[in-house]
C-alpha cells in the first residue's frame, strides 16, 4: 500500500484496519526525524479553533521534511441553482491542499497548491480558476511571508486577551477576523420597513452575504474592537485578510471571499469582466485578446466534445440562435458579443475579432456565416466519433470547429434541456429547457423582494435572434435604446405577459416584422388567438417532436419569475416591468415551423399555477 495515498489527521487514528495501523505507526517514526514547526502547529489550532477539528487534516512525509494541509472550505452558502450551473456538489467541502516543509513552515519553499472535490473529480472547472488565484495569493504573500514574521502578528492578537479571558470557538459562519467590505454585488439590507417584516435568518441571501457584514467584538475588559474592511485596491472580494490568526486562516477566509464572486472576475486573468450589463451566472473568459488567446490556444475548452455529448440538445439551440442573429438585418445591433475565435492557421492572430481597429479589420459577418454553415448538425455529431466529426468540420471550413467551441464557452447562462417528467404538458412542445441566467447577487436580490412582494409568473416573448444576447448579456430593459424592437407603447421596461399568446406576438416579431403592434392591433391578436379549437382532437394531431431542431423557423417564447411589487405596471394582460432585476428567467419554450401551444395559457389561474410549482419547485428551489 502506498504511504503517500494515505491521509492521517494529526490526533491518533481508532480504525480497525491494521495495515492502516502498521502505515500509521511508520509515518509516524518518520516524523520522529524532523520535527513540525511550532508555528505549522499554532496555525493548525487557530484553523480548529476559528472553524471545526474537521476542518483540516494533516499527512506528514517526515522523510522528506513535507507534509500536506487538507483545509475544508464549506460552500453551503451557494444557493442550488448556483452550485448547479458551476457543476459543484455544495454538500461537499472544497478541498484546498497545501504542501509546505514540515520543519520549515513559512521560512521553506512556496507550498504547492491544490484544489479539488473529492466526488467531483469530472467537470470541476471551477477548481482549476480557484487554484489559479489561490496559487497567485500564496505567490504574494510568500514574498514578504516568515515564521518571525507571522509570530510577531499572533503576538500582537494575544496581547488583547489577559489570562482571565478566552477567544470562543467562532465557526465558519462567522467573519469576524477578515470581514469582507460591503459590497454592492452583496448589498446589506437598508430599507426599514423590509427589516420590519423580515427576520434576518429566514432570508436565504444572508447565506451569500454573511462573509461581507463586518463585525464587533468585546475584550474581556468590556473595550470594543472593531475589524474594518481592508482599504486595499482591487475588488472587495480581493482584500487581503488579516494575518493575525496564521496564514492557513488567512487563505480559507480568502477562499471564502473569492468563491461567491467567481462569476464576477475572468478565468484566466482574475480581473473584473468589463461586460455592458454586468456579470452573468456562469463564469467566463474576458474580452481581452491575450485572455482570449490563452483561453483557446491552451485548449482549455476540450470539453466541447463532453458538452455536444451530454448536452447535444442544448448546443443544437445556442447554434440555431446563433445562426438567427447572424441572418437578422439588425445583426450588426444583436449580434453581441461577436466573436473572439483564434485562427488555427496563426494562433497569434484572431480570425474574428470583435474589436475594430480600422476600416481593414471591421466584423466580417460574410466570413462568420460561412464558418456557421460549415458547423456539422449536431444530430451528425451524436451519430458518430466527435474527434472524426471535428476532421470533417476541418477539411469544410478551419473556422467551423473554434466558432462551435466558442458559441459553446461564451454561453454565460445555465441552460438544461428537461426531461419528459418535469415538462410542462400544457406547453405542448417537447423543446423545452430550464433557464437560469441571473449571477448570484441578482438572485439574492431577487430572492429578497420576493420575501417583501411576493411573487408571480409571466411570459416573455422575444424573437429567436435575440436570445444569443440575452444567454450572454441577461435579460435587459431595452426601451428607448438601439435595442429596442418592440417599442414602448405601455412605457419603459421588460414586457411581459400572463397571457402566452400575447407573449407568443411578441416572439414572431423578427425579420421583415420589426413594428410594435398598437393597443388595438394587440386586443384583435388576442381576441383572434382565443378563438382557436383547443379540443383534445386538435392536440393529438400534432406529429411527434424530434430530438433536435429540425426547422430554421422558429418560435420562441420565456417563462419568468417577477415581483409583484407596486413597480410592476399592469396594463390590462400586458406588464411592464423597469425594475431588472425584479424579473428572473425560469424556463424557455421552443416551437418550430409556426407552432405555439395554446393560446390561451393563463399564469394566474391555479391549475396552472400548481403546474408550474410542481416543475420549479425541485429544478429551482430544491436546496
Amino acid at each position: 500500500m502506498d504511504i503517500k495515498g494515505q491521509c492521517w489527521t494529526d490526533e491518533e487514528s481508532d480504525g480497525e484496519n491494521e495495515s492502516e495501523q502498521f502505515l500509521y505507526g511508520i509515518q509516524g517514526s518518520c516524523a520522529a526525524d524532523l520535527y513540525r514547526h511550532p508555528q505549522l502547529d499554532a496555525d493548525i489550532e487557530a484553523v480548529k479553533d476559528i472553524y471545526t477539528d474537521s476542518a483540516v487534516s494533516v499527512r506528514e512525509y517526515g522523510t522528506i521534511d513535507d507534509v500536506d494541509i487538507d483545509l475544508q472550505i464549506n460552500i453551503g452558502f451557494l444557493d442550488e441553482e448556483v452550485a448547479t450551473a458551476w457543476k459543484v456538489i455544495r454538500t461537499e467541502p472544497i478541498i484546498l491542499r497545501l504542501r509546505f516543509s514540515l520543519s520549515q513552515y513559512l521560512d521553506g519553499p512556496e507550498p504547492s497548491v491544490e484544489v479539488f472535490q473529492p466526488s467531483n473529480k469530472e467537470g470541476f472547472s471551477l477548481g482549476l480558476q480557484l487554484k489559479k488565484i489561490l496559487s497567485t495569493f500564496t505567490s504574494q504573500q510568500w514574498k514578504h511571508l516568515s515564521n518571525e514574521f507571522l509570530k510577531a502578528q499572533q503576538e500582537k492578537r494575544h496581547s488583547w486577551f489577559k489570562a482571565g479571558g478566552t477567544i470562543k470557538k467562532f465557526r465558519a459562519g462567522l467573519s469576524i477576523f477578515s470581514p469582507i467590505p460591503k459590497s454592492p454585488s452583496f448589498p446589506l439590507i437598508q430599507d426599514t420597513v423590509l427589516k420590519g417584516k423580515l427576520s434576518v435568518p429566514e432570508l436565504r441571501v444572508t447565506r451569500l452575504m454573511n462573509r461581507s457584514i463586518s463585525c464587533t467584538m468585546k475584550n474581556p475588559k468590556g473595550e470594543l474592537f472593531s475589524y474594518p474592511p481592508s482599504s486595499q485596491a482591487g475588488g472587495h472580494c480581493k482584500n487581503i485578510p488579516t494575518l493575525e490568526y496564521g496564514f492557513l486562516v488567512q487563505i480559507m477566509k480568502y477562499s471564502e471571499q473569492r468563491i461567491p464572486t467567481l462569476n464576477e472576475y475572468c478565468v484566466v486573468c482574475d480581473e473584473q469582466h468589463v461586460f455592458q450589463n454586468g456579470s452573468m451566472l456562469k463564469p467566463a473568459v474576458c474580452t481581452r485578446e491575450l485572455c482570449v488567446f490563452s483561453f483557446y490556444t491552451l485548449g482549455v475548452m476540450s470539453g466541447a466534445a463532453e458538452e455536444v455529448a451530454t448536452g447535444a440538445e442544448v448546443v443544437d439551440l445556442l447554434v440555431a440562435m446563433c445562426r438567427a442573429a447572424l441572418e437578422s438585418p439588425r445583426k450588426s445591433i444583436i449580434f453581441e458579443p461577436y466573436p473572439s475565435v483564434v485562427d488555427p492557421n496563426d494562433p497569434k492572430t484572431l480570425a474574428f475579432n470583435p474589436k475594430v481597429i480600422s476600416t481593414t479589420t471591421k466584423k466580417n459577418y460574410e466570413r462568420l456565416q460561412k464558418a456557421l454553415d460549415s458547423v456539422m448538425s449536431i444530430r451528425e455529431m451524436t451519430q458518430g466519433s466527435y474527434l472524426e466529426i471535428k476532421k470533417q468540420m476541418d477539411k469544410l471550413d478551419p473556422l467551423a470547429h473554434p466558432l462551435l467551441q466558442w458559441i459553446i464557452s461564451s454561453n454565460r447562462s445555465h441552460i438544461v434541456k428537461l426531461p419528459l417528467s418535469r415538462q410542462l404538458k400544457f406547453m405542448h412542445t417537447s423543446h423545452q429547457f430550464l433557464l437560469l441566467s441571473s449571477p448570484p447577487a441578482k438572485e439574492a436580490r431577487f430572492r429578497t423582494a420576493k420575501k417583501l412582494y411576493g411573487s408571480t409568473f409571466a411570459f416573455h416573448g422575444s424573437h429567436i435572434e435575440n436570445w444569443h444576447s440575452v444567454l450572454r448579456n441577461g435579460l435587459v430593459n431595452a426601451s428607448y435604446t438601439k435595442l429596442q424592437l418592440h417599442g414602448a407603447a405601455y412605457g419603459k421596461g421588460i414586457y411581459l405577459s400572463p397571457i402566452s399568446s400575447i407573449s407568443f406576438g411578441y416572439s414572431g416579431m423578427g425579420k421583415g416584422q420589426h413594428r410594435m403592434p398598437t393597443k388595438d392591433e394587440l386586443v384583435q391578436r388576442y381576441n383572434r388567438m382565443n378563438t382557436i379549437p383547443q379540443n383534445a382532437s386538435c392536440q393529438q394531431s400534432r406529429p411527434i417532436q424530434s430530438r433536435f431542431l429540425q426547422s430554421r423557423n422558429l418560435n420562441c417564447i420565456a417563462l419568468c419569475e417577477v415581483i409583484t411589487s407596486k413597480d410592476l405596471q399592469k396594463h390590462g394582460n400586458i406588464w411592464v416591468c423597469p425594475v431588472s432585476d425584479h424579473v428572473c428567467t425560469r424556463f424557455f419554450f421552443v416551437y418550430e415551423d409556426g407552432q405555439v401551444g395554446d393560446a390561451n395559457i393563463n399564469t394566474q389561474e391555479p391549475k396552472v399555477q400548481k403546474e408550474i410549482m410542481r416543475v420549479i419547485g425541485t429544478q429551482i428551489y430544491s436546496s
